[in-house]
């Protein structure tokens, strides 16, 4: 009996160490932890569990940047302290310390915001290795959530706000970094130019790529719905101003927004939560339109029914239907068909889940024939003209914003600025073309430095008055009232015209792969296929509510397929 219970006393005595020897086997046989399709969620579990650590993390990005920059040019700057950043963070999660749900995660910025610990560009070349003497507010409230601000990303040059017709800059290329390509097809033609576009002045290589875990870029005409589309992304635009711009490349306050991208709603929801600041920006009024939700947190609207019982408008004219646009000799183009294809299932989805489609819910500015009245038609100045005579029918307001903003924007830089003033940079680059400073020429620049702040005021004024009336009241205001709508769903991201012009909050969802009419006629058809998604659009402050709708019709579809192109 002693020896029993002697022999008892050492199994209890051997049992935790082996029971813990057997843990740390078990651990050990785990699949090592891969940044490759993981969430944010799936980051933080694997940090907290200590499968991981955030050095880990940035190590395998930074390995896949080395592997694929070269081909598809998404990062142009990688902040030289990017690991004593992470090994900082890890040291505090040991200590308990975990400031969120971004806590240790890489993100990336678009190379127009403005970091002290990376060259903020806006992909000019007299800025390519300017350091600013501040940091964006969005930086700073990134940096207090614990992201690692690891990369720059890049971009059309000054938001796309730099060449135009009859020699528009291509997408995704600036003069820094030169083209940018889109993983899901990366093949470029003889001049450089990529097949399948990446979509609007932000990126969406990096994500899509598996280069960070989210980005953050800045949408003046639809420069975070349309890339985070065209690179089956979720990319949310908040209500203008929601997020500060200070410390931003401007265009125009009036319509410029940064916005978070990620591979799912829920990165999204996390990222602005962090993104939004705790109260007002002193250096942003804008700041003031919405009020955060309780703790900043977006993730609590994240439900997976919340399609039941939702009010859903489709703006079919135009946007799923061709039409005839007043003073145009053709119709819009409409959707091709395996776009009418994937719009019909789509809007079969919300119906299973519950919501109610009110089908049409056009807008006015949409289907009037008064070509002053109609939206599509009065374009932004310097864009592809609908109609002749597109001087007196476009509108001026981001020809004019540029001209004020930027310089008010220089002078925030203080003495080190490489330029003063708009002019100065417009002299600049013809002094560098040899350099390749203007490949594509600067139209758009010289047109806003031509722009007389006072005698132009007037028409400025009311082309702003215009374009509010005729995307809000006369656009998304009427049928998303007339019809007590929560949101309207666009086909990819054909409405962000609008919903830029009225500063109202739009978000991306994967949803299908179409053709591609722009790929090597050489290819066989399946070669040439692109990222299609939807997007749903909503009045001013409503991002609580268009959060819980992209995320369960998300979660309805789970349409997302990573690019073959980086496995």
């Amino acid at each position: 009996m002693a020896n029993l219970l002697k022999n008892r006393a050492v199994l209890w005595a051997v049992l935790p160490l082996a029971l813990a020897s057997c843990d740390q086997k078990a651990k050990q046989a785990q699949a090592p932890f891969s940044v490759v399709g993981a969430s944010i969620p799936d980051m933080q579990a694997a940090l907290k569990s200590g499968r991981t650590t955030s050095r880990e993390i940035v190590l395998q990005y930074l390995a896949r940047i080395a592997i694929y920059n070269d081909k598809l040019h998404g990062a142009v700057k990688i902040d030289p302290a990017v690991l004593a950043t992470a090994d900082a963070l890890d040291r505090e999660r040991r200590e308990g310390k975990v400031r969120g749900p971004l806590h240790g995660i890489p993100v990336a910025v678009k190379d127009n915001i403005l970091t002290t610990s990376m060259p903020s560009s806006g992909g000019a070349l007299a800025f390519k290795d300017y350091i600013p003497p501040y940091e964006a507010t969005l930086v700073t409230n990134l940096r207090e959530a614990g992201a690692i601000v690891m990369a720059k990303s890049t971009l059309t040059e000054l938001a796309n706000w730099m060449a135009a017709p009859p020699t528009p800059m291509e997408g995704g290329y600036n003069a820094v970094r030169g083209y940018s390509y889109n993983p899901y097809d990366p093949r470029a033609k003889d001049n450089g130019e990529p097949y399948l576009s990446t979509g609007g002045s932000s990126s969406g290589t990096g994500v899509s790529a598996e280069f960070w875990a989210a980005n953050v870029g800045t949408d003046t005409g639809g420069s975070v719905v349309n890339p985070a589309n065209a690179s089956m992304q979720v990319g949310l635009r908040p209500t203008t101003g929601r997020i500060s711009r200070w410390g931003i490349f401007p265009i125009t306050l009036d319509q410029d927004s940064a916005g978070p991208m990620a591979k799912t709603v829920t990165d999204v929801a996390i990222m602005m939560g962090a993104l939004e600041g705790a109260a007002p920006d002193a250096h942003d009024d804008a700041t003031k339109t919405c009020a955060p939700p309780p703790n900043r947190d977006y993730t609590q609207y994240l439900k997976a029914d919340a399609l039941k019982g939702a009010r859903i408008g489709i703006p079919r004219t135009s946007y799923y239907e061709p039409s005839q646009l007043p003073g145009t000799p053709a119709p819009s183009r409409g959707l091709r068909p395996d776009e009418a294809e994937a719009m019909k299932n789509a809007i079969e989805v919300l119906k299973a889940q519950g919501a109610t489609v009110v089908d049409p819910a056009d807008l006015p500015s949409v289907t009037s024939t008064d070509p002053q009245k109609n939206i599509l038609v009065r374009q932004i100045c310097g864009a592809p003209a609908f109609i002749s005579g597109e001087e007196g029918v476009c509108s001026t307001v981001l020809r004019y914003g540029m001209k004020r903003e930027f310089n008010a924007f220089l002078k925030t830089l203080g003495a080190n600025a490489p330029v003063k003033t708009l002019t100065e940079l417009r002299t600049w680059n013809s002094e560098h073309a040899a350099q390749g400073a203007i490949r594509y020429g600067q139209r758009q620049l010289d047109l806003a430095d031509a722009i007389d702040l006072d005698k132009d005021k007037a028409r400025y004024e009311e082309d702003r008055a215009r374009d509010l009336r005729l995307s809000r009241d006369e656009g998304m205001d009427a049928p998303i009232k007339a019809n007590n709508l929560d949101v309207l769903m666009f086909p990819g991201s054909g409405a962000t015209d609008i919903g830029t012009k009225a500063g109202y909050p739009a978000i991306a969802v994967p949803y299908a792969m179409v053709s591609n009419p722009n790929g090597p006629a050489s290819d066989p058809a399946d070669a040439k296929t692109r990222p299609f998604g939807v997007s749903f659009l909503g009045l001013a402050c409503t991002e609580p509510r268009l959060f819980a709708i992209a995320y369960a019709f998300e979660q309805a579809t789970k349409k997302r397929v990573p690019p073959k192109s980086t496995p």
